[in-house]
Protein backbone atom coordinates (compact mmCIF):
# COMPACT_ATOMS: atom_id res chain seq x y z
CA UNK A 1 0.00 0.00 0.00
CA UNK A 2 1.61 3.00 -1.22
CA UNK A 3 -1.34 5.86 -0.65
CA UNK A 4 -4.24 6.08 2.51
CA UNK A 5 -7.21 7.93 0.59
CA UNK A 6 -8.36 10.14 3.19
CA UNK A 7 -11.83 10.40 1.58
CA UNK A 8 -12.36 6.51 1.33
CA UNK A 9 -10.93 6.43 5.15
CA UNK A 10 -14.05 9.62 6.07
CA UNK A 11 -16.62 7.55 4.58
CA UNK A 12 -15.65 4.12 6.38
CA UNK A 13 -15.70 5.98 10.02
CA UNK A 14 -19.37 7.55 8.88
CA UNK A 15 -20.73 4.33 7.91
CA UNK A 16 -19.34 2.98 12.05
CA UNK A 17 -20.60 6.25 13.32
CA UNK A 18 -23.74 6.16 11.57
CA UNK A 19 -24.72 2.37 12.08
CA UNK A 20 -25.26 1.78 8.29
CA UNK A 21 -24.35 2.53 4.78
CA UNK A 22 -27.61 3.96 4.24
CA UNK A 23 -27.41 6.69 6.34
CA UNK A 24 -23.93 7.32 6.14
CA UNK A 25 -24.58 7.91 2.60
CA UNK A 26 -27.26 10.36 3.31
CA UNK A 27 -24.64 12.55 5.62
CA UNK A 28 -21.84 12.13 3.02
CA UNK A 29 -24.36 13.34 0.24
CA UNK A 30 -23.29 10.12 -1.78
CA UNK A 31 -25.36 7.72 -2.98
CA UNK A 32 -25.09 4.20 -1.37
CA UNK A 33 -23.45 2.52 -3.66
CA UNK A 34 -20.21 5.03 -3.74
CA UNK A 35 -19.93 4.92 -0.16
CA UNK A 36 -19.62 0.94 -0.27
CA UNK A 37 -17.54 1.19 -2.96
CA UNK A 38 -14.64 3.37 -0.87
CA UNK A 39 -15.08 1.07 1.66
CA UNK A 40 -13.96 -1.96 -0.49
CA UNK A 41 -10.99 -0.18 -1.92
CA UNK A 42 -10.31 0.84 1.38
CA UNK A 43 -10.45 -2.77 2.60
CA UNK A 44 -8.36 -3.83 -0.78
CA UNK A 45 -5.82 -0.83 -0.10
CA UNK A 46 -5.49 -2.84 3.65
CA UNK A 47 -5.79 -5.82 2.57
CA UNK A 48 -8.22 -6.12 5.17
CA UNK A 49 -12.16 -6.85 6.43
CA UNK A 50 -13.47 -3.49 8.27
CA UNK A 51 -16.91 -3.70 8.16
CA UNK A 52 -19.10 -7.26 9.40
CA UNK A 53 -22.90 -6.65 9.32
CA UNK A 54 -24.70 -7.88 12.48
CA UNK A 55 -28.28 -7.86 11.37
CA UNK A 56 -28.92 -4.31 10.04
CA UNK A 57 -26.04 -2.33 11.60
CA UNK A 58 -22.41 -1.66 10.39
CA UNK A 59 -19.95 -2.83 13.02
CA UNK A 60 -16.31 -2.35 13.17
CA UNK A 61 -14.13 -5.60 12.46
CA UNK A 62 -11.40 -6.13 14.84
CA UNK A 63 -8.79 -4.69 12.19
CA UNK A 64 -11.42 -2.06 11.78
CA UNK A 65 -11.91 -0.57 15.44
CA UNK A 66 -7.88 -0.47 15.03
CA UNK A 67 -8.17 1.93 12.30
CA UNK A 68 -10.79 3.73 13.74
CA UNK A 69 -8.81 4.55 16.62
CA UNK A 70 -6.17 5.98 14.02
CA UNK A 71 -8.84 7.44 11.70
CA UNK A 72 -9.58 10.43 14.61
CA UNK A 73 -5.73 10.95 15.40
CA UNK A 74 -5.42 11.52 10.99
CA UNK A 75 -8.55 13.52 10.43
CA UNK A 76 -7.37 15.85 14.08
CA UNK A 77 -4.07 15.70 12.13
CA UNK A 78 -5.19 16.55 8.21
CA UNK A 79 -7.47 19.60 9.85
CA UNK A 80 -4.39 21.17 11.63
CA UNK A 81 -2.39 20.65 8.52
CA UNK A 82 -4.92 22.71 6.64
CA UNK A 83 -5.16 25.50 9.58
CA UNK A 84 -1.76 26.30 9.68
CA UNK A 85 -1.10 26.61 5.54
CA UNK A 86 -4.27 29.08 5.69
CA UNK A 87 -3.06 30.89 8.51
CA UNK A 88 0.25 31.28 5.65
CA UNK A 89 -1.47 32.15 3.22
CA UNK A 90 -4.75 34.33 3.81
CA UNK A 91 -3.64 35.20 7.92
CA UNK A 92 -7.22 34.71 8.63
CA UNK A 93 -8.80 32.12 11.38
CA UNK A 94 -11.72 31.35 9.23
CA UNK A 95 -15.87 32.25 9.40
CA UNK A 96 -17.76 30.90 11.97
CA UNK A 97 -21.58 31.06 11.69
CA UNK A 98 -23.71 30.67 15.06
CA UNK A 99 -27.03 30.22 15.54
CA UNK A 100 -28.90 30.59 19.48
CA UNK A 101 -31.76 31.86 20.43
CA UNK A 102 -31.98 35.90 21.69
CA UNK A 103 -32.02 35.49 25.39
CA UNK A 104 -28.58 33.24 25.46
CA UNK A 105 -26.84 35.90 22.93
CA UNK A 106 -27.76 38.40 24.85
CA UNK A 107 -26.60 37.35 28.09
CA UNK A 108 -24.40 33.77 27.96
CA UNK A 109 -22.47 34.38 24.50
CA UNK A 110 -20.58 38.38 24.70
CA UNK A 111 -17.82 37.12 27.27
CA UNK A 112 -17.30 33.95 25.04
CA UNK A 113 -17.18 35.97 22.07
CA UNK A 114 -14.70 38.13 23.48
CA UNK A 115 -12.47 35.52 24.66
CA UNK A 116 -12.50 34.04 21.25
CA UNK A 117 -12.01 37.70 19.56
CA UNK A 118 -8.81 37.60 21.69
CA UNK A 119 -7.68 34.61 21.01
CA UNK A 120 -8.06 34.44 17.40
CA UNK A 121 -8.48 38.50 16.04
CA UNK A 122 -8.72 37.40 12.65
CA UNK A 123 -11.61 35.07 13.34
CA UNK A 124 -15.05 36.40 11.50
CA UNK A 125 -17.88 35.50 14.08
CA UNK A 126 -21.75 36.27 12.66
CA UNK A 127 -24.71 35.49 15.04
CA UNK A 128 -27.88 34.73 14.11
CA UNK A 129 -31.03 34.50 16.73
CA UNK A 130 -34.09 32.46 15.95
CA UNK A 131 -36.34 29.44 17.81
CA UNK A 132 -34.22 26.16 18.38
CA UNK A 133 -36.56 24.82 15.34
CA UNK A 134 -35.29 27.22 12.98
CA UNK A 135 -31.61 26.61 14.27
CA UNK A 136 -31.56 23.36 13.99
CA UNK A 137 -32.91 23.43 10.54
CA UNK A 138 -29.69 25.64 9.26
CA UNK A 139 -27.30 24.07 11.36
CA UNK A 140 -28.75 20.53 9.23
CA UNK A 141 -28.75 22.59 5.62
CA UNK A 142 -25.37 24.07 6.30
CA UNK A 143 -25.94 27.93 6.57
CA UNK A 144 -25.02 27.96 10.05
CA UNK A 145 -22.23 26.11 11.41
CA UNK A 146 -23.27 25.78 15.01
CA UNK A 147 -26.42 25.94 17.14
CA UNK A 148 -26.47 26.68 20.83
CA UNK A 149 -29.84 25.51 21.41
CA UNK A 150 -32.48 24.68 24.17
CA UNK A 151 -33.54 20.96 24.16
CA UNK A 152 -35.58 18.63 22.91
CA UNK A 153 -33.81 18.79 19.26
CA UNK A 154 -33.40 15.62 17.43
CA UNK A 155 -31.64 14.97 14.28
CA UNK A 156 -29.67 11.95 12.63
CA UNK A 157 -27.47 13.74 11.45
CA UNK A 158 -26.13 15.95 14.70
CA UNK A 159 -23.88 16.05 17.24
CA UNK A 160 -25.55 17.14 20.79
CA UNK A 161 -23.76 17.82 23.63
CA UNK A 162 -25.64 19.58 26.64
CA UNK A 163 -23.68 22.52 27.67
CA UNK A 164 -25.86 23.75 30.77
CA UNK A 165 -29.30 23.42 33.24
CA UNK A 166 -30.65 26.97 33.13
CA UNK A 167 -33.26 27.91 36.26
CA UNK A 168 -36.58 29.63 35.18
CA UNK A 169 -37.84 32.23 37.95
CA UNK A 170 -40.63 34.08 38.39
CA UNK A 171 -40.26 38.26 38.07
CA UNK A 172 -42.67 40.23 39.68
CA UNK A 173 -42.95 43.91 40.58
CA UNK A 174 -41.27 44.67 43.68
CA UNK A 175 -44.74 45.66 45.77
CA UNK A 176 -46.58 42.56 44.75
CA UNK A 177 -47.53 40.20 47.36
CA UNK A 178 -46.04 36.74 46.59
CA UNK A 179 -46.72 33.67 48.99
CA UNK A 180 -43.32 31.84 50.23
CA UNK A 181 -44.01 28.92 47.26
CA UNK A 182 -44.59 29.51 43.50
CA UNK A 183 -46.77 27.53 42.48
CA UNK A 184 -48.86 26.93 39.09
CA UNK A 185 -51.69 27.69 40.99
CA UNK A 186 -50.55 30.81 42.59
CA UNK A 187 -49.88 32.23 39.00
CA UNK A 188 -53.50 31.04 38.06
CA UNK A 189 -54.38 34.55 40.53
CA UNK A 190 -51.90 37.02 38.91
CA UNK A 191 -51.71 38.44 35.35
CA UNK A 192 -48.55 37.02 33.82
CA UNK A 193 -46.34 37.96 30.88
CA UNK A 194 -45.14 35.11 28.83
CA UNK A 195 -42.68 34.51 25.41
CA UNK A 196 -44.50 34.28 22.08
CA UNK A 197 -46.13 31.09 21.18
CA UNK A 198 -43.95 28.51 19.18
CA UNK A 199 -40.35 28.19 20.92
CA UNK A 200 -39.41 25.56 23.53
CA UNK A 201 -39.18 28.44 26.05
CA UNK A 202 -42.65 28.93 25.85
CA UNK A 203 -43.57 25.14 25.88
CA UNK A 204 -41.47 24.41 28.68
CA UNK A 205 -43.43 27.90 30.84
CA UNK A 206 -46.86 26.59 29.48
CA UNK A 207 -46.10 22.52 30.21
CA UNK A 208 -45.04 23.26 34.27
CA UNK A 209 -48.24 24.98 34.46
CA UNK A 210 -49.93 22.32 32.86
CA UNK A 211 -48.18 20.06 35.34
CA UNK A 212 -50.02 22.00 38.10
CA UNK A 213 -53.25 21.99 36.45
CA UNK A 214 -53.27 25.29 35.29
CA UNK A 215 -54.20 26.38 31.82
CA UNK A 216 -53.60 30.31 32.01
CA UNK A 217 -54.28 32.91 29.35
CA UNK A 218 -51.62 35.34 29.64
CA UNK A 219 -51.91 39.06 29.89
CA UNK A 220 -49.62 39.47 27.08
CA UNK A 221 -47.06 37.43 24.70
CA UNK A 222 -43.73 38.93 23.41
CA UNK A 223 -40.80 37.93 22.20
CA UNK A 224 -38.36 39.94 23.86
CA UNK A 225 -36.83 39.34 26.94
CA UNK A 226 -35.70 42.85 27.89
CA UNK A 227 -39.40 43.67 27.03
CA UNK A 228 -40.90 41.58 29.08
CA UNK A 229 -38.88 42.75 32.06
CA UNK A 230 -40.17 46.41 31.38
CA UNK A 231 -43.50 45.49 31.41
CA UNK A 232 -43.04 43.64 34.94
CA UNK A 233 -41.60 46.95 36.22
CA UNK A 234 -44.31 48.92 35.03
CA UNK A 235 -46.05 46.84 37.14
CA UNK A 236 -48.68 45.34 34.51
CA UNK A 237 -48.06 41.60 35.70
CA UNK A 238 -45.37 39.15 36.54
CA UNK A 239 -43.40 36.73 34.37
CA UNK A 240 -41.60 33.77 33.87
CA UNK A 241 -37.83 33.99 33.12
CA UNK A 242 -34.83 32.03 32.42
CA UNK A 243 -32.72 32.32 34.96
CA UNK A 244 -29.82 33.54 32.82
CA UNK A 245 -31.95 36.73 31.91
CA UNK A 246 -32.42 38.15 35.16
CA UNK A 247 -28.56 38.45 36.32
CA UNK A 248 -27.69 39.14 39.73
CA UNK A 249 -31.02 38.06 40.61
CA UNK A 250 -30.35 38.49 44.03
CA UNK A 251 -29.73 41.63 43.71
CA UNK A 252 -32.22 43.09 41.69
CA UNK A 253 -33.87 45.90 43.09
CA UNK A 254 -36.67 47.23 41.15
CA UNK A 255 -37.65 43.31 40.60
CA UNK A 256 -38.97 40.73 43.25
CA UNK A 257 -37.10 37.42 41.71
CA UNK A 258 -38.22 34.15 43.15
CA UNK A 259 -38.36 30.25 42.48
CA UNK A 260 -40.54 28.55 41.19
CA UNK A 261 -42.04 25.47 42.90
CA UNK A 262 -41.65 22.67 42.09
CA UNK A 263 -38.36 23.58 40.40
CA UNK A 264 -38.09 24.66 36.46
CA UNK A 265 -34.80 24.22 34.29
CA UNK A 266 -34.35 24.57 30.39
CA UNK A 267 -31.12 22.34 29.47
CA UNK A 268 -29.19 24.16 26.59
CA UNK A 269 -27.11 22.08 24.43
CA UNK A 270 -24.44 22.56 21.40
CA UNK A 271 -25.60 20.92 18.65
CA UNK A 272 -23.32 20.58 15.31
CA UNK A 273 -23.65 18.09 11.91
CA UNK A 274 -21.48 15.26 12.72
CA UNK A 275 -19.82 15.40 9.22
CA UNK A 276 -18.97 19.15 9.96
CA UNK A 277 -15.40 19.55 8.66
CA UNK A 278 -13.87 21.51 11.93
CA UNK A 279 -11.43 24.08 10.92
CA UNK A 280 -9.29 25.95 13.24
CA UNK A 281 -11.79 29.04 14.03
CA UNK A 282 -14.77 26.42 14.18
CA UNK A 283 -13.00 24.18 16.44
CA UNK A 284 -12.24 27.06 19.14
CA UNK A 285 -15.53 28.18 19.23
CA UNK A 286 -16.83 24.18 19.68
CA UNK A 287 -14.40 24.07 22.58
CA UNK A 288 -15.64 27.55 23.85
CA UNK A 289 -19.02 26.35 23.84
CA UNK A 290 -18.55 23.00 25.41
CA UNK A 291 -16.44 24.95 28.57
CA UNK A 292 -19.58 25.96 28.67
CA UNK A 293 -20.69 22.65 30.82
CA UNK A 294 -17.97 22.95 33.00
CA UNK A 295 -18.30 26.55 34.39
CA UNK A 296 -21.77 25.56 35.08
CA UNK A 297 -20.89 22.50 37.20
CA UNK A 298 -18.65 25.33 39.24
CA UNK A 299 -21.76 27.25 40.21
Amino acid sequence: MKNLNLDYLDSFRVVIESGSFSAAAERLQLTQPAVSLQVRQLERSLNATLIERVGRKARPTAAGTALLDHAQQISAAVASAVDAVAQQTTGTAGRVRLGTGATACIFLLPPILRELRTALPSLEITVTTGNTADIAKAVEDNTIDIGLVTLPVSGRSFEITPVMNDEFVLIAPHDMLLPARITPAVLATRPIVLFEPGGNTRRTADEWLARGGVSLKPLMSLGSVEAIKEMVRAGLGCAILPGMAVPGKSKQRDLAVRSLSPKLYRRLAVVIRRDKRLDRGLRKTLSALKAIAAKDDGR
